[in-house]
């Protein structure tokens, strides 16, 4: 088995390609238009609920936004069960810069490299956490797409940034501002640093939950 092993990368990127799906949208209200403003030729791919919010903060004005069933040809399925786990959205995040077969990838299936990744999580906390909650209630809220991308976008932080926390908002906008748009490997590299400890904590949650369930009670939530 080979695996990509890189030499050479570039220490700041420039925010050309955005991708968000976000439970929490807490701030996307300035940190998107924000990002925007800074570089209007930027292009933003979305999902879903989140779309819809881009929309209705951009108004007329949402010539950036392009929907991801769009951009892969592939509409999402019901209940929004399957929207990301795409072989353009997944070369897009994974591409390495100067790696000429990624190149021709991305030129052959004409995709782009995705910069960074806004992403957090379907709220399986909140849903373990109501009165009288269901193992199938919980199962349906375990997120499988976002966890994809957070991990696809963390492990390429030579060329990614992997956003999970609203909170880091301001911060990444200021850098972004006083560096003609572009993000550093160190704050990249913090970035996913923060990003697997969030998948590793939501995992271990979900687990958690799992294990302190009967077989008995999985069972009643289903005919057979």
């Amino acid at each position: 088995m080979s695996i990509n092993t890189v030499d050479k990368i570039d220490d700041w990127i420039k925010v050309k390609h955005l991708l968000v799906s976000v439970s929490d949208k807490e701030g996307l209200e300035s940190f998107i238009p924000e990002l925007v403003g800074m570089n209007p030729g930027i292009r933003i791919f979305s999902t879903g609920g989140t779309f819809s919010k881009l929309k209705e903060i951009f108004g007329n004005k949402a010539s950036c936004l392009t929907q991801v069933s769009d951009y892969t040809g592939q509409p999402e399925t019901q209940g929004g069960l399957v929207k990301t786990l795409d072989f353009r959205i997944y070369l897009g995040l994974l591409t390495e810069t100067y790696n000429d077969s990624h190149r021709a990838d991305l030129e052959r299936t004409k995709s782009v490299p995705i910069d960074m990744v806004v992403v957090n999580l379907y709220p399986f906390k909140a849903t373990i956490s109501k009165q009288g909650v269901t193992p199938e209630e919980a199962r349906g809220n375990i997120d499988i797409g976002g966890p994809c991308m957070i991990r696809a976008s963390a492990k390429n932080f030579l060329r990614v940034a992997s956003v999970v926390d609203p909170e880091d908002y301001d911060k990444i906008i200021t850098e972004l501002k006083e560096n003609d748009n572009k993000i550093s490997l160190k704050s990249r590299f913090g970035l996913a640093k923060k990003a697997f400890a969030h998948t590793a904590a939501y995992d271990g949650t979900i687990a958690d939950y799992l294990a302190g369930r009967t077989f008995e009670e999985v069972r009643g939530c289903y005919r057979t």
